[in-house]
């Protein structure tokens, strides 16, 4: 009986490569040659006179009439030695270009009615909620915010920093991505967040098939085999708790948005990464997707509450 099923299991195994290695065979073939413009060099080696030329070639970037800010920002000290680290970190932009042909033929393959954009790199303002941004036919990606986390120029807390990273800007931007995609929640109890995180997450799955799961949801790899170790006792607080299906809002903060450490009010929050609440997330849409014959872009329409009632989720003990 043992040799039955370990026959069984091999041959589960070897039909799930043959069909990855299926996917990964199509995907290849897909046709994309992303267009890379630095508008970050652009910007800083235009001279203060000619400021209208790079105006009028990106008017998007200028909304105001004001060129005093522009200008100033041109002259000022400091952000030309940001631009200076900038340049030194991606002088050559070409490694990144080819990872941005790899994830927009996941896109390709998965949303093929997907426009594919043009990447623009600029360095903004060190606003780490506006890191990297996909606006249809543009993905902007601000430089200056991925130089790694022990730069010099982070007075950030070492839970945003730590993600500052180049290996980041890929998982950013599917995050902009697919939150896009995904129809807005009417429900705001917690399990409803949950699911809408997860789905970003495990949009990352398919269109990030390199990364490593730490990779994909910003945490370190110990934070990552905290949550595994601890997903059934996360999970038994919850439901102990009564809440998902609470709209308190205090339990975003809490389980849901970018924090040191997540609250659950007890000697674990030391040890505990914050965003547990997606973690959760993220494993209850896996669990869905394995039981259900779904596609990627249907997956994200799909409503909180079916996803719930139809993955048949159960944590590991």
């Amino acid at each position: 009986m043992k040799m039955y099923r370990f026959v069984v299991v091999l041959c589960l195994f070897f039909l799930s490569c043959d069909q990855k290695t299926k996917v990964e065979k199509e995907v290849e073939e897909i046709p994309v040659d992303i267009k890379v413009e630095r508008f970050d060099k652009a910007f800083f080696e235009t001279k203060p006179e000619d400021l209208s030329k790079i105006k009028k070639q990106y008017p998007y970037f200028f909304p105001g009439n004001d060129d005093n800010v522009w200008l100033q920002k041109m002259k000022e000290p400091i952000w030309r030695e940001v631009y200076d680290e900038v340049q030194k970190k991606y002088s050559n932009f070409e490694p990144v270009r080819e990872e941005f042909n790899e994830l927009f033929k996941h896109v390709k393959y998965y949303f093929p009615k997907t426009k594919i954009p043009k990447v623009i790199t600029v360095i903004g303002e060190m606003d780490y909620n506006a890191k990297a941004i996909y606006a249809d036919s543009l993905v902007v990606v601000a430089l200056e915010l991925y130089l790694g986390k022990d730069h010099k120029f982070y007075e950030f807390p070492n839970y945003i920093k730590y993600n500052f990273e180049e290996k980041q800007i890929m998982p950013d931007v599917v995050s902009s991505f697919t939150y896009r995609n995904i129809p807005a929640y009417p429900d705001k109890n917690l399990i409803s967040q949950m699911i809408f995180e997860g789905k970003q997450l495990y949009a990352k799955d398919l269109l990030l098939p390199n990364y490593t799961d730490a990779e994909k949801m910003g945490y370190s790899p110990e934070q990552i085999k905290w949550c595994e170790e601890n997903e059934s006792y996360m999970w038994r607080y919850f439901l102990e708790n009564e809440m998902l299906y609470s709209v308190d809002p205090k339990l975003t903060t809490r389980f849901i948005a970018p924090a040191p450490f997540s609250k659950f009010y007890l000697e674990i929050d030391n040890d505990s990464p914050g965003r547990v609440g997606a973690w959760i997330g993220w494993q209850i849409v896996r669990s869905y997707m394995k039981n259900n014959n779904v596609s990627l872009s249907e997956l994200l329409k799909i409503n909180a509450k079916e996803i719930f009632e139809k993955s048949k989720y159960k944590p590991k003990k």
